[in-house]
């Protein structure tokens, strides 16, 4: 008797941005923005957030700014995300393709690994509502509530911090 063996993907990768990988970033970006958190962002909301149509030059000057780490399941990026030397956390997104695989949370255990061997006491982001969950079961904690303005529309979001051990 041949039994069937559950598929087996290779492991997920964590490695620094390379040149190029911006255009597969902001899919993830955009991925995420509009597969994940439409559910508590309107459609106008969520395209001023992450338009389709975007001033390439501009993104891609933002992510060699970062320099995000990206995770790359069997090869290909499927998240990123970066943390400052100030402990900022300025994006994290996982692909709308692949959330809730455990992904995201392999993400930010490298990026508090990164922090606590670098001896930064205090992480912090700007957390869309979609986000705070995923950012509460880590550790963090809501510490202001605001609305900003993107391209002409109001977006709700939370500064979160989590101090390190």
């Amino acid at each position: 008797m041949i039994m069937n063996a559950p598929l087996q993907h290779a492991p997920v990768v964590i490695r620094a941005f390379r040149p190029g990988d911006e255009p597969l970033l902001h899919a993830i970006f955009h991925s995420a923005v509009h597969g994940l958190a439409a559910g508590q962002y309107s459609p106008e909301q969520c395209e001023a957030w992450a338009p389709t149509r975007y001033d390439v030059a501009q993104w891609d000057q933002r992510i060699r700014r970062i320099q995000p780490f990206v995770a790359e399941l069997d090869g290909r990026p499927v998240a990123y995300a970066d943390l400052q030397a100030t402990g900022y956390i300025d994006h994290f997104f996982v692909s709308g393709t692949h959330a809730r695989r455990g992904i995201g949370q392999q993400l930010m255990g490298h990026i508090l690994g990164v922090a606590a061997q670098g001896d930064v006491p205090r992480v912090q982001a700007h957390v869309s509502l979609s986000a705070e969950p995923f950012f509460a079961r880590n550790g963090f904690e809501v510490v202001a509530r605001q609305t900003v303005t993107v391209r002409g529309v109001p977006l709700n979001n939370a500064l979160m911090v989590r101090m390190q051990a």
